[in-house]
């Protein structure tokens, strides 16, 4: 459990140590448990390791709290990509905590819009909240996204 006197450390992560990828693994397991297998666009560890995608990894001390990652899509524009909050870490702010640091992120990079894609189903539903809360709003499919029942996609100017 996440000490809220302990800041949470978010660090740059090459994606190498056992933690982390178990940590993928179990995000990747429920997105494929709770989507249909042809709109999984969760992205395995060597995906998160490309030139256009940065990670990190949120410790609390020695624990892994969680991670998210952002894919640069155009000089001013960036997707949230891998969000996941370590189970032990869940609703105590984890979440919010790497997405602020994101969207810090892509204010110093000069991205100008930011945007995800998830699931509208009940699962996802806790993810919308985190989301409107810091002023994404939904909007059409961007990048390579298709419209369908199950997506829905969001975006704030930042």
């Amino acid at each position: 459990m996440w000490d809220a006197n302990m800041p949470l450390s978010i660090v740059q992560d090459n994606l190498s140590g056992r933690e982390i990828r178990a940590l993928l693994e179990v995000h990747l397991d429920e997105m494929h448990r709770n989507s249909p297998a042809c709109l999984v666009h969760a992205m395995p560890a060597e995906r998160l390791q490309a030139p256009d995608v940065t990670f990190w990894s949120a410790w609390s001390g020695d624990a892994l709290a969680g991670c998210g990652a952002l894919k640069e899509i155009g000089a001013r524009h960036g997707e949230l990509k891998s969000m996941r909050t370590a189970p032990a870490f869940l609703r105590q702010g984890v979440a919010e905590a790497i997405l602020l640091h994101l969207m810090a992120e892509a204010r110093a990079r000069g991205y100008r819009r930011l945007s995800l894609e998830t699931g509208r189903t009940a699962p996802f539903h806790p993810a919308h909240a985190l989301y409107r809360k810091h002023g994404f709003t939904d909007c059409a499919p961007f990048a390579d996204y298709a419209e369908n029942d199950f997506s829905m996609c969001m975006t704030r100017v930042i």
